[in-house]
């Protein structure tokens, strides 16, 4: 600018606002929890309930009260935040109740951990001691938690949350368990359980998780003990010299054959009981013609082995093919003929505890995929085993105890008495090597190897565990309840599957057919563990009563009483103190005729019961007891969704909710599980200090969370990007709503097209993001606004009325954008601020400082319905293609250096005239921010600018003419005609 050129800068109306391009988030969002704390937000928001709000409670899954936060808690905690501040927003009066597991293993565990390191023994301290221990460990815990997620813009009533450890929570889970006892439900077995031998308590399933294992594998030879021969040659077929064969045959089998099983368990040899095969698989047998020195597998020996896999079998005994015979087939009306004997009976020293005859027999779970098409049963340590013979009435012939409560063969069991299964730190015991060598010793074996396999181990201890036989306490979920509560069924697994489909809706489906097949096929629910930490199992048991005796249990209203009003006043610690039985039977019964059960509650009945003493026993819970919406990771199909839903169609006959949101496991940047040991964790803690917590929860919005997640170093830059994009929306649009005021409000119907198109666009998006909202689509509402704001607003209308914005006077153009930007503002912020609240809240206060003012007190503003035009929409649409084109060719001038801005230009726009029609209606010039623009409907030269996808449309480039206004920056012909020679006609009015 020349030195006697007038600066005409201060008389723009430049923006103005202290909101500053760098959000500095780490630093700044702790002062904004502060004041959210000071000022009550949560319980200001509840207050509004009494305008009679419509409620939705979100049911919090209590996460474990046992270390700091991972990325995935974090996922979760976020998530159940945009839920309740979106549906608040919408206008329910929406509720966050926070909680925590606070009994079970895991704290359990980590005392215990602490007693081995100064080499003390838990079951030198008393009982009482012990737990209060493990309360003062998840207190600890939990104090911690609670900050790390208040930190994540987490709202809720954090000062009276829900612990299963509380009094009253104790008092609740222990009359929840109560209602089992009394309708019938409940009832002990004895049966394979998953068992934790370092843990030594009983496991359910979703207390386990799969790692690959490498195991023993054995070929173990079981003989023909008997053969039972019909002389009836109608057994066989009408043939005499048939009959003759089959007699020789039988002959055969019985001296020389083996029945060869195949398993990756040799612990449980010991505890054989039978071997079964299957009905439909052919077998075969095998003579060894030929057998190597040494060679487990003796020359004249026969095999009977399933054809399939006979020379798999008989290569793993180290025999090639031509060493071996196939000397027939084997029928099943043979194989229905014959006893086995145990490779040990008749051993010396075993004191005859193999020397029974095995059952042998078809079963429908023998297959012919692997192994030797025979599976030995050891039901005590095997569930489809077990089955086979519970249905068969033959328990009592097959059931063992020969293991005990660490994994330890009992002391007296022959060869192999106090040999572990597992070592004391959950690696490979010496049970299973004393098996084996015992086997080579006496014969038994046929071959042995080693396979690498997924295998069951705790989640807490994460050592193998073993399934074991052993009585337990179970809900029997296909046992008749006559409760009255039948809408869904009598039975808990009725009730159940009926709930999944008629009650509860699932986002997504699929969350559906996961928990409905699991609950299908489930066995009965196993509620004992033989731990401390925990509610008690709160029954008594006659002395001298078996578990099928009607007096077996004692139900007794008053008892129950005593023990729940006992609860209610000084925890589950009153069932451990001294004559605690004699205190709850009172003088109604004789304590001496009674055993006291100390078994605790699995920690997932007390998670499952949440539902009893949050929604229902809470004045901030739920007024049917049903929550909107349980919200968890996939894992909990397995997990919360499944004993909550058990629980709660044992106790009031139907799901505890409506809704069930599902989202997935969080991965690194490539995908992988994260895992401490490979050092690829990420966590919250990191991710909230470098880049402050809204960046983790618009990383949260940006994703789909029903698949898996990815998070790394890359990504959150990514992530920071489309923060940065969106801060810089908003700030522009502070700035220019600079001393706005309602004076300066314009009515939309008084508007330019410009404005009332934008207003058509947020109609439309308005209900984009409320449908969004309701359906939990985060990712389609964040990026259904990101592209508004930065596509529709920033790339296009900001764009284009910066002009009018900046350069006009108080022009009614001026007042309808400014007016605009005010809705925009409104709206933004409200629809951002479940996601970005610190930051939306931090734009709100530039506007709106008020002492009590936040924007997490205010609900998304109401969108008239007849701000949508489809017809100027429709017309919008085509204005918009034909600037593409127009902005597309000056973009190509710009960069060739033939301009340096698009005001140097005023090009010439080839279209037809319906099109050409169109844009005379508006200015189209300020729309493509150009000086000059001519529209013509003349053929398209030949070297004018297209574009794809904008068939009809050319431009010619043509340069401005006149002189440049040295306010507005336009080069217009009438520069230098007016009172102020350097502006133009705009300029100079607008100066005055």
């Amino acid at each position: 600018m020349c030195a006697d050129m007038p600066d005409y800068k201060d008389t723009l109306n430049l923006p103005q606002t202290d909101f500053p391009m760098r959000a500095g988030l780490p630093k700044r969002e702790p002062d904004w929890l502060a004041r959210w704390e000071k000022i009550g937000v949560y319980d200001k928001l509840r207050d509004k309930a009494a305008d009679g709000r419509e409620p939705f409670t979100l049911h919090d899954g209590p996460p474990y009260a046992n270390g700091h936060l991972h990325i995935g808690h974090a996922l979760n905690k976020i998530l159940k935040d945009m839920v309740v501040r979106s549906q608040q927003m919408m206008g329910r009066d929406a509720r966050y109740i926070p909680g925590w597991d606070c009994h079970g293993l895991p704290i359990e565990w980590k005392i215990e951990e602490k007693y081995r390191q100064k080499g003390k023994d838990k079951d030198d301290v008393p009982v009482i001691e012990f737990r209060q221990e493990c309360r003062d460990f998840a207190n600890g815990w939990v104090d911690i938690q609670r900050e790390e997620f208040k930190r994540l813009g987490i709202t809720g009533t954090w000062d009276n949350p829900y612990l299963t450890m509380n009094y009253r929570a104790e008092r609740i889970i222990a009359e929840e368990f109560q209602k089992f006892l009394m309708n019938g439900t409940l009832y002990q077995g004895s049966k394979p359980v998953m068992w934790s031998p370092v843990e030594k308590t009983a496991l359910a399933e979703a207390e386990v998780e799969y790692h690959d294992k490498e195991s023993f594998t054995v070929w173990v030879k079981f003989s023909v003990a008997e053969f039972e021969y019909s002389d009836d040659a109608k057994e066989y077929g009408e043939d005499a010299n048939e009959n003759e064969f089959f007699s020789h045959h039988a002959k055969l089998l019985l001296e020389k054959a083996f029945v060869v099983i195949w398993t990756t368990t040799p612990w449980t040899l010991p505890s054989n009981k039978a071997v079964v095969y299957g009905e439909d698989i052919s077998y075969g047998l095998y003579r060894v013609d030929h057998s190597p020195v040494d060679n487990w597998a003796k020359q004249g020996e026969h095999y009977i082995l399933a054809d399939k896999l006979a020379g798999d079998v008989l290569s793993r005994a180290r025999l090639e093919k031509g060493d071996y015979t196939r000397v027939s087939g084997v029928s099943h009306h043979e194989l229905a003929r014959m006893k086995l004997a145990h490779p040990l009976a008749n051993c010396s020293g075993s004191n005859g505890e193999w020397d029974d005859t095995r059952d042998f027999r078809a079963a429908d779970f023998v297959t012919d995929e692997e192994g030797t098409g025979f599976v030995h049963c050891a039901p005590s340590h095997g569930m489809e085993e077990y089955e086979l013979y519970r249905d068969l009435g033959m328990l009592s012939e097959v059931i063992t105890y020969n293991v005990e409560d660490d994994g330890k063969f009992r002391d007296n069991l022959p060869f192999f008495g106090g040999k572990y299964i597992l070592s004391r730190k959950g690696g490979e015991g010496d049970a299973n090597k004393a098996v084996i060598e015992k086997l080579v010793e006496v014969g038994g074996l046929l071959a042995r190897g080693k396979i690498k396999h997924s295998y069951p181990h705790s989640w807490r201890s994460k050592a193998p565990i073993i399934y074991r036989n052993t009585p337990q306490w179970f809900a029997a979920i296909d046992r008749k309840i006559g409760d009255g509560q039948d809408t869904y069924g009598t039975t808990i697994r009725e009730r159940a599957l009926n709930s999944i489909d008629q009650l509860v809706t699932w986002t997504p489906q699929t969350g559906r057919n996961r928990l409905y097949s699991m609950i299908e096929a489930r066995p009965d629910w196993v509620l004992s563990r033989q731990r401390a930490w925990g509610v008690p199992m709160t029954c008594f048991i006659k002395k001298g009563a078996l578990p099928t005796d009607d007096d077996f249990l004692l139900r007794d209203g008053a008892v129950n009483q005593r023990i729940l009003d006992a609860f209610e006043a000084e925890g589950a610690d009153a069932w451990y103190a001294d004559g605690a039985k004699e205190r709850f039977l009172g003088n109604d019964h004789n304590p001496d005729d009674y055993n006291q059960i100390f078994d605790i509650l699995d920690v997932w009945f007390d998670s499952g019961s949440t539902h009893a003493f949050v929604l229902r026993d809470r004045e901030d819970g739920s007024a049917d007891g049903l929550a909107d919406l349980y919200l968890e990771g996939t894992d909990q199909h397995r997990g919360w969704f499944h004993s909550s839903m058990l629980q709660s169609c044992g106790t009031q006959g139907r799901a505890p909710y409506r809704g069930v949101l599902t989202h997935g496991f969080t991965l690194d940047a490539k995908g992988n599980k994260m895992s401490k040991s490979l050092g690829n964790t990420v966590a919250p803690e990191k991710v909230v200090q470098q880049y402050g917590a809204d960046i983790l929860r618009l990383w949260v919005a940006q994703s789909d969370y029903t698949a898996d997640l990815r998070i790394g170093d890359e990504i959150l830059k990514g992530v920071a990007d489309s923060y940065r994009r969106l801060r810089n929306t908003m700030r522009f649009m502070l700035g220019s709503l600079a001393q706005f005021s309602e004076a300066d409000r314009m009515d939309p119907a008084d508007m330019p097209e410009l404005e009332r198109w934008v207003l058509h666009r947020l109609a439309e998006l308005d209900q984009t993001v409320r449908d969004g909202y309701t359906k939990y689509d985060f990712q389609g509402v964040f990026q259904a606004i990101f592209n508004f704001a930065t596509l529709d607003l920033s790339a296009f209308y900001f764009d284009v009325r910066k002009d009018v914005l900046y350069c006009d006077g108080d022009t009614d153009r001026r007042r309808a954008a400014r007016t605009v930007l005010d809705i925009l503002f409104h709206r933004l912020t409200t629809w951002l601020a479940p996601v970005l609240v610190f930051t939306t809240e931090e734009i709100w206060l530039e506007r709106y400082p008020g002492e009590d003012s936040s924007i997490h007190l205010t609900d998304i503003p109401e969108t008239p319905a007849d701000w949508r035009d489809k017809d100027l929409a429709a017309k919008w649409a085509t204005i918009r293609k034909v600037r593409r084109v127009v902005t597309g060719a000056l973009e190509i001038e710009r960069r060739e250096k033939t301009i340096g801005a698009s005001l140097e230009a005023a090009p010439i726009v080839y279209v037809d005239t319906e099109t050409a029609a169109v844009l005379a209606t508006v200015s189209f010039d300020d729309l493509c921010i150009t000086s000059g623009i001519h529209v013509s409907t003349d053929a398209t030269p030949d070297d004018a600018f297209t574009l794809d996808g904008a068939d009809g449309i050319g431009v010619k480039f043509a340069a401005a003419k006149g002189e440049k206004c040295q306010r507005c920056w336009k080069i217009l012909p009438d520069v230098g005609t007016h009172a102020h020679t350097a502006v133009c006609a705009r300029c100079d009015a607008a100066l005055g």
